[in-house]
């Protein structure tokens, strides 16, 4: 999870993770958006798919992102915002 906020408008976190597979993004998102709309909460947008490889859930101040590993290597978000602090890191 990177801290956005002193380093960009467009959200305060992105919480970025990967997935090994088509089946565990869908259930990655599908638990996101089941446990947030129980909280009250539903996303402003959703881009890409599982089978795009890369998922993008827009909650606003936090932006989720599910990628298939060889899409996470392509986009490199921690190296695109590298100035943003790291709030947490898990592997």
């Amino acid at each position: 999870m990177l801290d956005l906020r002193s380093v960009s408008i467009l959200a305060d976190y992105f919480v970025i993770c990967s997935s090994g597979s088509e089946r565990q993004s869908r259930a990655m998102q599908e638990a996101v958006d089941e446990g947030l709309e129980r909280l009250g909460k539903r996303p402003y947008g959703v881009e890409g798919s599982a089978d795009a490889g890369w998922i993008l859930m827009d909650y606003g101040d936090v932006v989720l992102h599910i990628f298939s590993p060889e899409k996470r290597a392509y986009y490199r978000l921690e190296e695109l915002w590298h100035q943003a602090p790291v709030v947490v890191k898990m592997q």
